[in-house]
């Protein structure tokens, strides 16, 4: 674990799983150039957060035979949010792709267990991977 002070002085303490998602994202899109190039690819595409806020999430998703073949995403959020959508992403997308009915019914505690702990103050942060593919999955159905 790796401890944090807070503004308020409190100390967040993260696990070593959260300190590598954070820092080695999995399926993230770094860049204007992989977002342009997977936005025409992708099957379904979610938005969730506010800029007031600091925190917004995209997701893109490819679905096959009812499963979650790929799972993209970028974020303008905190290292829990980071961290938990890499895990959200990685989650889903394991052993051959989650089918949608099943990663729906993902819960955010779920990724949190997965990152054994979030701080209390920032389990917030979890839900945005949730909140955009859940929106994701809504366009993927629009289009279908």
């Amino acid at each position: 674990m790796h401890d944090v002070k807070s503004k308020d002085g409190t100390e967040w303490f993260y696990s070593n799983k959260v300190k590598d998602h954070f820092f080695n994202p999995r399926n993230i899109l770094k860049d204007g150039h992989d977002v342009e190039k997977y936005e025409k690819e992708a099957d379904g595409i979610g938005e969730c957060g506010s800029a007031a806020c600091g925190d917004v999430m995209r997701m893109w998703i490819k679905v096959k035979d009812g499963k979650i073949k790929d799972c993209k995403w970028r974020t303008f959020g905190c290292a829990s949010a980071i961290a938990a959508t890499s895990m959200f992403s990685v989650i889903v997308t394991e052993k051959g792709g989650m089918k949608i009915s099943k990663a729906l019914k993902l819960k955010p505690q779920e990724i949190v267990e997965r990152l054994d702990g979030l701080p209390t103050r920032k389990f917030h942060c979890s839900v945005l991977a949730d909140q955009a593919f859940k929106s994701a999955v809504e366009d993927y159905k629009k289009r279908g």
